[in-house]
């Protein structure tokens, strides 16, 4: 079907959710993803912040194709090793004991909620269960995860919203104190505000924040969905913050690009669900556990988080020195492979020139760019990158800044 055709097709057939870019991606691999009409892009969005090993990463395929072929679906009412097996890793590399399993983000953050909420009545009893996040977070498209995101626009139109939230200001501990009171089940934040713009946690306002939950029993629960499996250059972001949190919850890179998300957990925590209290049909089923396992042994065992790490540090010096060359940009921000460039324009029309010279990003908010490319990304191609932005950054902002100034 041509790109017009299927264009049409989907303004008729499909809900318009969404504010798509013109072109129709039919295949692709390692970090480059090719259109209908075979024309060739760098991918700097990789499903945003999903598709971690890149298109068609050859252990990802195979694992897929061996478990399809054996058993794709069972349900959870019966043991399934890939199950298993992805969840005794994922506790064996991380602060957890236990796991459970979804099928994304916002399930995932879902499940983290419901913990909470469940744990603190269980031991505090039913008025315990408040639950604060922060202004200009996002944490998913439930009415529950909706109303977690701090973001008007993200809730416009869905009122009433869920009661027992309240929102305090990023990386400022004294609005958690103003707001936490007896009725606070948990803290729940991103290590790095992705959709909000690239903000990154403080690590003095992580610790204070870490020792306030531990002095008050509230529950610090870690969304770790955009920063989780290396997109930081190690396997989770709390890891380099020096704060370990009670719950964190995955999805996004976890498999690859296949639906998965997890909920982990200390056994403290973990033990107020109980056979009853919380379900998926699809969770953690054979054939995205497979694909997770496959992700996680590329991961751990073989050189793609140094690769992660070292890239992540190599785009964010370009990113900077575009900064320091070119007014129209006002900040650079992030963590390893997760960064975000804040520019005095649209960032929408930054978005088009790149996809035009063949390189698709995308924006987290009206004047930031993001960029969150597979953690297999080269050099080579953030200098293509790097090239792009600064012929964009030439013709639209006009003159350089002066280097001695």
């Amino acid at each position: 079907m041509p790109t017009e055709e299927l264009r049409e097709a989907a303004a008729k057939y499909l809900m318009q959710t969404y504010a798509r870019q013109p072109i129709s991606i039919v295949r692709g691999r390692g970090s480059k993803v090719y259109d209908l009409e075979g024309r060739e892009y760098l991918d700097f969005v990789g499903g945003i912040a999903v598709n971690v090993l890149g298109h068609g990463h050859p252990d990802l395929v195979q694992a897929i194709q061996r478990q399809a072929a054996q058993l794709i679906h069972t349900s959870n009412l019966y043991y399934t090793e890939p199950q298993v097996q992805l969840a005794k890793t994922l506790v064996e590399h991380s602060f957890a004991d236990r796991v459970f399993f979804c099928n994304s983000g916002a399930e995932a953050n879902e499940a983290a909620i419901k913990l909470a909420r469940r744990y603190a009545h269980t031991k505090y009893g039913e008025d315990r269960f408040e639950i604060i996040t922060m202004k200009n977070s996002f944490h998913g498209r439930t009415l529950a995860t909706i109303t977690a995101t701090g973001q008007d626009k993200v809730q416009k139109g869905f009122e009433p919203l869920m009661p027992g939230f309240g929102y305090a200001s990023f990386n400022d501990f004294a609005t958690i104190e103003a707001l936490a009171n007896e009725r606070t089940a948990g803290i729940m934040l991103e290590p790095v505000q992705g959709e909000g713009g690239v903000y990154v946690a403080d690590r003095d306002y992580l610790k204070r924040l870490r020792e306030f939950c531990t002095k008050k029993d509230i529950l610090l629960i870690f969304d770790e969905v955009q920063t989780g499996m290396g997109r930081t250059g190690t396997l989770f972001a709390y890891q380099q913050l020096g704060v370990t949190p009670d719950i964190m919850t995955l999805a996004k890179g976890l498999a690859g690009g296949v639906p998965i998300g997890a909920c982990l957990a200390k056994e403290s925590v973990a033990s107020a669900f109980v056979p009853g209290a919380h379900a998926s049909t699809f969770g953690g089923n054979p054939l995205a556990c497979a694909a997770a396992l496959a992700v996680c042994r590329a991961l751990l065992e073989g050189s793609v988080l140094d690769q992660a790490k070292r890239m992540g540090e190599y785009l964010a010096k370009g990113l900077a020195d575009c900064k320091d060359r070119f007014q129209v940009v006002c900040d650079v921000r992030g963590i390893g492979l997760l960064q975000g460039m804040e520019l005095t324009i649209d960032a929408k029309t930054v978005v088009a020139d790149c996809l035009a010279r063949g390189v698709i990003i995308n924006a987290a908010g009206e004047r930031v760019l993001r960029f969150v490319p597979p953690l297999i990304i080269t050099q080579q191609e953030i200098d293509k990158l790097l090239e792009t932005l600064t012929t964009i950054f030439t013709r639209r902002a006009g003159e350089e800044k002066d280097p001695h100034h």
